[in-house]
């Protein structure tokens, strides 16, 4: 007989648990209104005041001046000699009529979803008011000198033009923007941010040429359309000013960028507020 050898046979091993994975919730996609609140609350600002306008019997073509002045427009004469302030702040949030409310708000949509990812939504309100209290100071200014011998003459604040829009704070918003594009801190390649840059300096200059087009042609053909080209100015170059110590949010260190955000917000009001106290000392001789 032959032996035989008994092979044991293979032990039988439990199957390993399987653990289910607990499914990570997808990412919801943050709705346009959540990554620019800034930009969005200035724009429905504007629109509120306009349709809050609307709703009181203000012409949505062309409303009287009185009907600006009664919603917070600006006037050299009602700021310097009844000191009326405030008007400085709130004639941005004022606008003669639809197609002035809808062009500022388009240029405040575009060059505000551009700018607030670089400046933050801080940054973003702080240019918006500051900026747009720089062009109305410098047209108070201008158009006090302009206007103040008939005012001497008539003694009636009504001879100085009255002033409203938020084109001087978009021209602000422009003008950091030319700054802050030039920064190779920018995680963007550097062919798009130069096309960004030149198409926004593009915007300036072009309307800026504009502006005073229609300043000069309104003295040949009279067509009483009337663009407040100081405020532009001074809102471009106050946003220029503004962006000069910042750095660019994105792509800088968060102290970094917070510190020269203050840095900027300080300079700037404070050089409102010595121009501001200039203006209101300025004699109005009776």
């Amino acid at each position: 007989m032959g032996s035989y050898h008994s092979v044991p046979e293979p032990e039988i091993l439990p199957p390993e648990p399987v653990y289910a994975q607990t499914p990570r919730p997808a990412r919801r996609p943050r709705p346009v209104w959540a990554s620019s609140p800034a930009t969005n609350l200035l724009v429905g600002i504007n629109c509120v005041v306009f349709l809050y306008m609307l709703a009181h019997g203000v012409s949505a073509g062309s409303p009287s001046v009185d009907q600006l002045m009664h919603y917070g427009a600006d006037r050299a004469g009602n700021v310097l000699i009844d000191g009326q302030w405030w008007r400085i702040v709130t004639a941005m949030f004022v606008h003669v009529g639809f197609l002035h409310l809808a062009t500022n708000m388009w240029c405040l949509w575009n060059l505000g979803l551009l700018a607030e990812p670089l400046m933050g939504s801080a940054g973003l309100l702080a240019v918006y008011i500051l900026t747009g209290a720089a062009g109305n100071l410098l047209s108070t200014f201008v158009n006090w000198l302009a206007y103040y011998p008939d005012w001497l003459h008539f003694h009636d604040v009504r001879v100085f033009p009255a002033g409203a829009g938020a084109s001087g704070a978009v021209f602000g918003i422009a003008g950091a923007l030319i700054v802050l594009l030039k920064s190779k801190r920018l995680p963007v390649p550097p062919l798009e941010v130069k096309k960004l840059r030149k198409s926004v300096i593009y915007f300036a200059a072009l309307n800026l040429v504009l502006g005073l087009s229609i300043w000069m042609g309104n003295f040949v053909v009279h067509s009483g359309l009337n663009i407040d080209n100081m405020a532009h100015v001074g809102g471009f170059a106050s946003g220029l000013l503004f962006a000069v110590p910042m750095v660019p949010r994105l792509g800088s260190p968060r102290p970094m960028f917070q510190r020269r955000l203050r840095w900027a917000v300080t300079m700037l009001a404070g050089l409102l507020v010595l121009f501001g106290f200039y203006l209101a000392h300025i004699p109005p001789q009776l």
